[in-house]
């Protein structure tokens, strides 16, 4: 296994860490919250990390370009449903989410059977930051209702704009 493979798998260690401070945060700004924002941001910067080594030393392979979006996805998705239950993100803006990240990881099983192997695309990844960087800020500041409304549209449009991008470029699998 990588270098790169490796901290890609300790992005996924953070995420129970980070799922134990949200809860004990109760969604309220406290020690907790901070807590939880540390950690999601450390996670989140793991991603940046796994793929700068992963370039710079070659350790491109097709496992990290399965495990890295897999990774990213769980840690929002993480965030997501906790920021849900709490009442700040509605059902509906989750469910679009995930319906995206089940399509799109569909699409790429699909790919794999046929040897194909469907990396990252840069919507994807302005997706991801996107999300990151929102949910970072939802985490800071989870009771300024137009801040998060502000957030949950950003989150919603990368994610669809990006889902549409994942079928129209890569539509052949499905068909051929």
């Amino acid at each position: 296994m990588t270098t790169a493979s490796k901290i890609t798998l300790i992005r996924v260690a953070f995420i129970p860490v980070y799922m134990i401070f949200m809860y004990l945060s109760g969604g309220c700004v406290g020690i907790w919250m901070w807590l939880a924002l540390a950690t999601f941001i450390v996670a989140s910067l793991t991603d940046f990390v796994d793929g700068q080594i992963a370039r710079k030393f070659n350790q491109v392979s097709d496992f990290g370009k399965f495990l890295d979006p897999l990774a990213d996805k769980l840690l929002t998705i993480a965030a997501l449903v906790m920021f849900c239950e709490w009442g700040i993100v509605p059902a509906w803006a989750l469910m679009i989410v995930l319906t995206r990240e089940f399509a799109v990881t569909g699409l790429r099983l699909v790919a794999v059977g046929k040897g194909t192997v469907i990396a990252a695309g840069w919507s994807g990844k302005v997706k991801t930051a996107a999300s990151m960087i929102g949910l970072c800020v939802l985490m800071s500041f989870p009771t300024v209702a137009w801040l998060c409304w502000t957030v949950i549209a950003v989150i919603v449009v990368t994610t669809v704009y990006s889902g549409v991008e994942y079928f129209i470029r890569n539509w052949k699998c499905l068909w051929d």
